[in-house]
């Protein structure tokens, strides 16, 4: 886990922040931490395929997480597995379709239906995540309900981070942009 005050999660804040005002008009602070701090958990390759088979292999696909998920016939082992597989198969599909959009369309037997299969499982994932509205998941169900609803609108404002942090790039160059991480 990368620390609180560390240059990269902060610069994830304020990119986010940003670009969610300025171009999606999503002022919610929740919404915007949450998806930075996203961004920052997923620069670790470990959790953004954390999802693993049972003999411990990254799941591919949208459609191997979501059997996983289903703890009837699936192999999550509980209705809390369920919520949690859930939970990054919708951060995980913003993260693509937000970040990477073209890797989706780029990989084999994948197209603009996939890509929006994806989004839908997405929007979907998080839905369900919101629907877990008691005891110690109560006070986080409201963000996941946002971010459903406005699951299209967070793949745009994702898309508008990615251009920014790529002009950061170009603007400062790999030495500066390392240096603020």
């Amino acid at each position: 886990m990368v620390p609180e005050q560390h240059s990269l999660r902060q610069l994830f804040h304020e990119v986010v922040a940003d670009c969610y005002s300025k171009h999606v008009g999503i002022d919610d602070p929740e919404v915007t931490s949450y998806i930075a701090d996203m961004l920052t958990d997923f620069g670790d390759l470990d959790q953004l395929n954390r999802l693993r088979d049972a003999q411990g292999r990254p799941l591919q696909g949208i459609a191997s997480m979501l059997f996983a998920s289903d703890p009837v016939y699936g192999s999550a082992a509980s209705f809390d597995a369920e919520r949690a597989i859930r939970k990054h198969i919708g951060d995980y599909s913003l993260f693509h379709t937000g970040m990477y959009p073209e890797l989706i369309q780029s990989r084999p037997r994948m197209d603009a239906q996939s890509f929006l299969e994806m989004v839908q499982a997405g929007k979907d994932s998080y839905y369900v995540v919101s629907q877990f509205n008691v005891f110690e998941f109560a006070a986080e169900a409201p963000l996941f309900e946002r971010l459903a609803q406005n699951f299209e609108a967070c793949v745009y404002g994702l898309n508008k981070v990615r251009r920014e942090l790529d002009r950061l790039h170009l603007q400062r160059g790999p030495t500066e942009v390392l240096r603020l991480v």
